[in-house]
């Protein structure tokens, strides 16, 4: 995985990430959107318009919002 987008994104869903992801990686869910790991190239475009600042490197996600890698990891296990 290389991008993760975290909680400031919950019930915000601007939706600017997916308009300018150019593999169409990123999928809406339930509360929030979700990164395809499998299918993001690791550009860093979403990361860059993101008014919410939710969009994070997996190496640079906070402590705190650590969780979000197994929530981004289960969405695309269904």
């Amino acid at each position: 995985m290389t991008f993760v987008i975290a909680s400031p994104c919950i019930d915000e869903k601007a939706a600017d990430c997916v308009e300018t992801c150019p593999v169409d990686a990123i999928h809406e869910g339930e509360d929030q959107y979700y990164i395809d790991p499998d299918a993001c190239i690791d550009c860093g475009a979403c990361e860059a318009v993101c008014p919410v600042a939710a969009i994070f490197q997996e190496d640079f996600l906070p402590d705190e919002e650590k969780s979000y890698l197994d929530k981004n990891r289960d969405f695309f296990k269904k």
